[in-house]
């Protein structure tokens, strides 16, 4: 009776382990079977999520192309305006436009000063602009000073002339009567100073051998120097 017992114990005992270890083996493929799950879910999740940013960059590659495609657009709208209306350049009052060019200055030019004796005598000054160089004298009398005390010469003609552009061979020519007046008074000198307008900051001096100073008077600038004799 006591074997009996024993031996069924012994059965029992080896039922009970049988069962637990393969609840254990359930545990451990369930517990795999859960992890590869997760990851399974992870590894979407990531995917998704890597997608996200992707779509979100595609949007805003959409919103940068239409912005960029109107800014785009305006800008050549911008300049369809510019060439389509007034455009650029000075209103040369005539309904015209003229296109704005570098003003020239007394160093831009090479100069020369000659006598002449037309009209009782008078100076004349050429104007030529330096090689590679465009200007454009302004429609002004030049300004023309004499000795120490910078006497200027006064206008010669009662219109303002036009503005003349220099390039290449083109010249500008100016006359200047340096005695207007018909007295013995005056002063002896054999230089002028001249320069483009008051503000010219490169004013140059022309020799002229001796002349008598009194009331100097000066022309605008012509193309022609049959025009540019100073009447007084």
């Amino acid at each position: 009776m006591s074997g009996n017992r024993r031996k069924a114990l012994l059965v029992s005992a080896a039922l009970v382990g049988g069962a637990l270890l393969m609840t254990a083996c359930q545990d451990t493929d369930k517990a795999a079977d859960t992890g590869a799950s997760q990851q399974g879910s992870s590894s979407s999740s990531s995917s998704g999520d890597a997608a996200t940013p992707s779509g979100s960059s595609a949007s805003g590659g959409g919103q940068g192309t239409g912005k960029g495609s109107g800014g785009a657009g305006k800008g050549s709208g911008a300049t369809g305006g510019t060439e389509d209306g007034a455009g650029s350049g000075a209103d040369t009052g005539n309904g015209k436009r003229e296109p704005v060019g570098q003003s020239c200055g007394a160093n831009d030019i090479s100069w020369n000063a000659r006598s002449e004796t037309r009209a009782g005598g008078y100076i004349l000054i050429s104007a030529k602009a330096k090689p590679g160089i465009t200007c454009i004298l302004p429609a002004a009398l030049p300004t023309v000073a004499f000795g120490s005390d910078g006497t200027e010469a006064g206008p010669a003609e009662q219109a303002v002339g036009e503005q003349i552009t220099l390039s290449g061979n083109t010249t500008a020519y100016a006359g200047v009567n340096p005695k207007s007046t018909n007295s013995d008074g005056g002063k002896e000198l054999d230089s002028i100073i001249v320069a483009v307008g008051d503000d010219d900051p490169d004013p140059v001096s022309l020799k002229v051998g001796t002349i008598t100073v009194d009331k100097p008077v000066v022309t605008n600038w012509h193309t022609s120097a049959t025009d540019a004799v100073p009447f007084s």
